[in-house]
This record gives structure tokens, sequence and C-alpha cells, in this order.
């Protein structure tokens, strides 16, 4: 099993515009889990019992539907979604399409990660905010979001990587990108070169995120 240079070369086009693709993809999913996510995961942790906000009730709820979301696997989630996807893209097929999937997938996910990473806060810095008359809104902006932001950007460097295997599973269903080039040309047809390349694709590009988010996380770590 080895690689056509030339095949490669010949289908370097198509290669671009999936890779183009996947980060259509990403992108917009991204952004998406982050305005949605990092809120959601604020209030999962400020409506804890013993917190400032405690509301059990909230905090149930929405525990309930993160938890719900997150335990449906990603090609059932890409097949149960087709009426939203249909209502807000207009179509089933492509990187739109696939978005939509991807974000319902990627909220529940980085909620979680943001009210793990507001965990690790040591617990007298809050109160040391509360004793001094802050309020709930300056605890959060002034407060939790400064302390955890070293973790909040691990987090998102997380939920970046398993969206770029999200997206790759996407392309079973249609949704465009490197795994759609994957089954199209490696699978259906048989093409090694191409199956390589789309892996190799996918591992640098994992590389790559990681090492910036670990760079990017030990910048702003000011501890």
């Amino acid at each position: 099993m080895g690689i056509d240079i030339q095949h490669v070369i010949e289908l370097w086009p198509e290669i671009l515009k999936a890779f183009g693709q996947t980060m259509y993809m990403i992108g917009i999913s991204l952004a998406v889990a982050i305005i949605i996510g990092l809120p959601l995961g604020i209030i999962l942790f400020v409506t804890d019992r013993g917190l400032f906000l405690e509301n059990r009730v909230i905090k149930g709820i929405l525990g309930f539907i993160v938890n719900m979301v997150r335990s449906i696997p990603f090609i059932i989630l890409l097949v149960a979604l087709i009426p939203l996807t249909k209502l807000l893209v207009d179509s089933t097929i492509g990187p739109a399409a696939a978005s939509v999937s991807l974000s319902v997938a990627a909220i529940p996910f980085f909620a979680r990660i943001v009210e793990t990473s507001l965990r690790e806060i040591d617990k007298g810095v809050i109160e040391a905010a509360i004793a001094v008359g802050a309020t709930p809104w300056m605890i959060i902006k002034d407060v939790l979001l400064p302390e955890a932001k070293s973790s909040l950007v691990q987090g998102i460097t997380l939920t970046i990587i398993s969206l770029v295997a999200y997206s790759a599973m996407a392309g079973v269903v249609g949704g465009g990108g490197i795994g759609d080039l994957a089954i199209r040309f490696g699978y259906y047809r048989y093409d090694n070169t191409i199956m390589i390349v789309t892996v190799v694709i996918l591992i640098v590009l994992v590389q790559i995120i990681q090492q910036l988010g670990d760079w990017t996380s030990k910048a702003i770590d000011k501890r």
C-alpha cells in the first residue's frame, strides 16, 4: 500500500476543497459552541450547591439536557437532526448542513469543559469577591473567567480536536470535508492513496491544533 504522488497531484484541487470545507464546518460549530456553551457552562457552575446563584431546578434541567445530548452517538445525532438542519439551512447535505449537527454536539461538550474549568478555581477567591460586595456579573467577569482562562483555552483546543473527528464522520452522510473525500474516493473507489492522504492530513491538523493550544494556554497562564 503506497502513495501515488501523481494521483495526489491530480486530486489536489479536491483535497484543498475538502480541507476548506472541514475548516468551514469546524469554524462555524466552534463559534456556536463558544457563544452558547460558554454561558451554559457558567450557569451550570454558578447554580450548583453552595455557589452564589445556587438553583437546583435550573442546574437539574440544564444538566439533564446537556447529559442527554452528550449521550447520543454523533452519527445518530446527524440523522436525528435532519428536520432541524433542513429548516435552518434548507439542505441536508454539504458543510453548512453538517455544521448544524456539529454545533449541537459541540455545545454541551464545551459547556461541561467550561464547568469543569471553573471548578478548578480556588473557592477562597470567589468567597473573597463576595465578601467585598461584588455582584454575580462582576464575579463571573472579573474573577471566574480570568482565573480559568488558561484551562478554558485547553478546553477550546480539546473541542476543536473533537470537532475534527466529528467533521470527518459527517462525511459518511454527505457532509463534505475530508471525511467525505475519504468515503467517496478512498472507500467507494478503493483508492488507498486518498485514504492515506486524508488520514495524514487529519493527523497533522490535530497535531498543529494541539501544539497551538498548549502554547497559548501556557502563555496566558498567570500561575
